[in-house]
């Protein structure tokens, strides 16, 4: 009898339309849109991890983006969300793994956002690997990126200790 502890695996896309995606110990996948206040990330983030053990993969972002001005406070309020988002992953005890998007982008060969005549063109294109990849998911624009990090975190953690 395998006497290890159940670990959970959870995906984040950490802006304020991005999504949670997860692969529960019994091996079912789910998704979510990113709740909206802290205190509803912090109770989903509770119900998720249960009473095992959590893995979670936090898409790993900087504060400027080319081609694409961002005002003081918008970069602020992002920068706080991500901070509050790796704050409570750890307060909770869960092993935390940042990944950039080029790295987990890259196995995907979508060519790359700047293949692409427009940030929507490249987010669809996230979606549509994202259904192929999760075809039972309700895979939405919201949930895209979380499941393809969680795909990525899945082919790429080293989740036996």
């Amino acid at each position: 009898m395998d006497t290890r502890p159940q670990t959970t695996v959870l995906a984040i896309d950490p802006g304020a339309s991005g999504g949670f995606s997860w692969k529960n110990p019994d091996g079912s996948i789910c998704c979510r849109k990113r709740p909206e206040t802290e205190g509803d990330i912090l109770a989903l983030l509770r119900e998720i991890k249960g009473s095992g053990e959590m893995t979670v993969w936090l898409e790993e972002v900087g504060g400027y983006i080319s081609n694409r001005p961002q005002s003081g406070s918008m970069m602020f309020n992002f920068g706080h969300g991500c901070g509050f988002l790796r704050g409570a992953v750890m307060a909770l005890g869960c092993r935390l793994e940042l990944v950039r998007p080029q790295k987990w982008q890259a196995p995907l060969g979508l060519g790359g956002k700047k293949s692409c005549a427009s940030d929507a063109e490249w987010k669809r294109k996230l979606k549509a690997k994202s259904q192929q990849l999760f075809p039972d998911q309700p895979v939405t624009l919201a949930t895209a990126d979380a499941l393809l990090i969680l795909d990525y975190g899945l082919k790429n953690g080293q989740l036996t200790a």
